[in-house]
């Protein structure tokens, strides 16, 4: 579930493209395919199995459908209420391949925030302990990850979830306004029948060198069809 935690941002921010709406439409729609579609048919197929149970604060259950089974092993559950027997076998190779691609993702997390934080020092010694330092940080809380229970490794995944989401609507809300503004650029262009190409003054953004570099060394056709459509560009 990427919705809001803005840790998918960071992938999307390393592909280079023309504009950065391009990415982060592509990004949005990321977000649809693993959130509504993914997660919402796991819910769907468990609730539709009845392979699920419902606490009360209070002490017990509400609804007890599967007695004694932690809610980390529901999906193998529903599974094997289709076909049964390979529930577990289905589940451990999905898991397989989404834990692998999840420490994957977050290590590359990692190293584009250290580097951000070292970015003036970046050859440094600080730089390079950093680095090892929360590489082996990762190794660590996997292995730790597999002698708890599922339930306490889904209860502090949950909580980390929600800590991220809380700090990310914070700088959503600081980046409304630029944000808009870029989406209502690429519109803009889109209806000028051009290959959308970022110049940040455009939307009055000001020391954005890089984009200028990116575009002078990779879309500089494109920017000169934009300054054929808009005069207003020099």
């Amino acid at each position: 579930n990427e919705a809001g935690q803005g840790t998918g941002a960071q992938a999307a921010g390393a592909a280079e493209v023309s504009h950065p709406a391009k990415q982060g439409l592509v990004q949005a729609f990321s977000v649809y395919v693993d959130t509504l579609l993914v997660c919402t048919a796991t819910a769907i197929m468990i609730l539709s199995t009845n392979t699920f149970n419902v606490a009360n604060p209070a002490g017990g259950f509400i609804s007890e459908f599967v007695p004694g089974m932690e809610k980390g092993n529901f999906t193998q559950a529903a599974v094997d209420s289709f076909i049964p027997g390979i529930g577990g076998g289905f589940v451990a190779i999905a898991l397989g391949f989404f834990t692998f691609t999840t420490v994957l993702a977050y290590a590359f997390y990692t190293d584009s925030n250290v580097g951000y934080l070292f970015r003036h020092n970046s050859n440094g010694s600080g730089y390079k302990m950093a680095i090892t330092a929360s590489r082996i940080g990762i190794v660590v809380m996997v292995f730790i990850s597999t002698i708890m229970s599922a339930d306490v490794v889904w209860n502090f995944g949950s909580a980390g979830v929600g800590a991220m989401a809380w700090f990310n609507v914070i700088v959503i809300i600081l980046l409304t306004k630029p944000g808009i503004a870029t989406l209502r650029d690429y519109e803009a262009q889109k209806k000028l029948g051009v290959d959308p190409v970022f110049v940040p003054e455009r939307i009055g953004i000001k020391g954005a060198e890089l984009w200028h570099k990116i575009v002078a060394r990779t879309y500089a056709n494109e920017l000169a069809a934009l300054k054929a459509k808009d005069k207003t560009i020099k």
